[in-house]
């Protein structure tokens, strides 16, 4: 396919539609699954920690975090213009940044660092998951991410045809893989949300 668009339009395009309102729905359950393995952590270790959302849409992930009593602040960086004016007229203007993920360096470090629906719209996910393990988090953080879109989740197999720009499709094997190959310790994986209708979110969790 020739005529791909940009993930960035895609989504900014669905951002001014409303469609943000329905991934937020459709996402719900599986981020929470993910917050909670996430944020129970947290609390055992009775300290504040710091969070960014890596392509946090309309913000709503960040605003649900921020409200966590352990945390100390909560920030989203998203490539879609459109998006980040809907996070900001939800939210804390300056907890949102609008910057390309795949060049965006932060000036700051995060104690837990959340991604649904990211990686496999990025050109090369494992130099950026390096980034994040070598450069964005704290020693000790952790990294956990949420993908609806590989091998063996045959519903995905039309998306990239269906919402006509690029996604990465990989096996399961693959991305705990790249996970490894960067050095995250630690890495876990599991199935959000399935059901027998559904193979589920494919989470993918490590610390540095």
């Amino acid at each position: 396919m020739s005529d791909l668009r940009q993930a960035t339009d895609v989504f900014g395009e669905w951002a001014v539609q409303g469609k943000d309102l329905g991934m937020e729905k459709g996402h719900a359950a599986a981020v929470q699954e993910m917050l909670d393995f996430a944020l129970v952590e947290r609390e055992r270790m009775n300290k504040k920690f710091s969070f960014l959302d890596l392509g946090c849409g309309n913000g709503w992930v960040v605003r649900k975090v921020s409200k966590d009593s352990f945390c100390s602040h909560a920030h989203g960086i998203d490539g879609a213009k459109q998006m980040i004016e809907s996070a900001k007229l939800n939210g804390q203007k300056d907890n949102y940044i609008l910057a390309d993920i795949e060049n965006y360096q932060p000036n700051q470090k995060y104690d837990l660092i959340h991604s649904m629906e990211v990686l496999y719209y990025l050109k090369d996910p494992a130099s950026i998951i390096q980034k994040v393990k070598d450069s964005w988090l704290n020693e000790a953080g952790r990294f956990i991410a949420g993908i609806d879109l590989y091998h063996e989740n045959s519903d995905s197999h039309s998306w990239e045809e269906k919402v006509g720009t690029r996604m990465l499709m990989l096996k399961e094997k693959e991305w705990v893989e790249i996970f490894k190959q960067t050095g995250l310790k630690e890495v876990k994986t599991w199935r959000a949300n399935s059901s027998d209708k559904w193979a589920g979110t494919l989470v993918l969790t490590g610390k540095k």
